[in-house]
C-alpha cells in the first residue's frame, strides 16, 4: 500500500498564495503521474494540475496561468503553489498518484484531501 499525506492548506485572502506538498510512502514501486485535484459539496471532482516523472505538466483551464506544479522524484513529493487565488478556488484538495506497480499496470492513490478556503 501506498499512502499519500498533504500539507499546506488553510485560510487565505483573495489575491494571496498558498504551497501545498503531498508526500507518498510505503511500498512503492515506482511513482508516476502524481497531481491534485479539487472538489466542492455537490460537484464533481475536477482537474487542477498533473506532472508526469519527466516534468511535464497539464492544468485545468481555470488555474491555468496562477498555479504551478513541480515535484521531487527523490522524495516522491508534487507540490502545488497557487497564486492570485480567488473565491472559486475554495474547495478540498486531493492529491493523486500512479505507482508503476508492472509494465501495464499502473494503481491510483489519493490523499485525504486538505481545505483551502479564500475569503476575506
Amino acid at each position: 500500500q501506498v499512502q499519500l499525506v498533504e500539507s499546506g492548506g488553510g485560510l487565505v485572502q483573495p489575491g494571496g498564495s498558498l504551497r501545498l506538498s503531498c508526500v507518498a510512502s510505503g511500498r512503492i514501486v515506482s511513482i508516476s503521474a502524481m497531481g491534485w485535484y479539487r472538489q466542492v459539496p455537490g460537484k464533481q471532482r475536477e482537474l487542477v494540475a498533473t506532472i508526469n516523472r519527466d516534468g511535464n505538466t497539464n492544468y485545468g483551464d481555470v488555474v491555468k496561468g496562477r498555479f504551478t506544479i513541480s515535484r521531487d522524484n527523490a522524495k516522491n513529493t508534487v507540490y502545488l503553489q497557487m497564486n492570485s487565488l480567488e473565491p472559486e478556488d475554495t474547495a478540498v484538495y486531493y492529491c493523486n498518484a500512479n505507482d508503476r506497480v508492472s509494465i501495464s499496470s499502473l494503481r491510483p492513490y489519493w490523499g485525504q484531501g486538505t481545505q483551502v478556503t479564500v475569503s476575506s
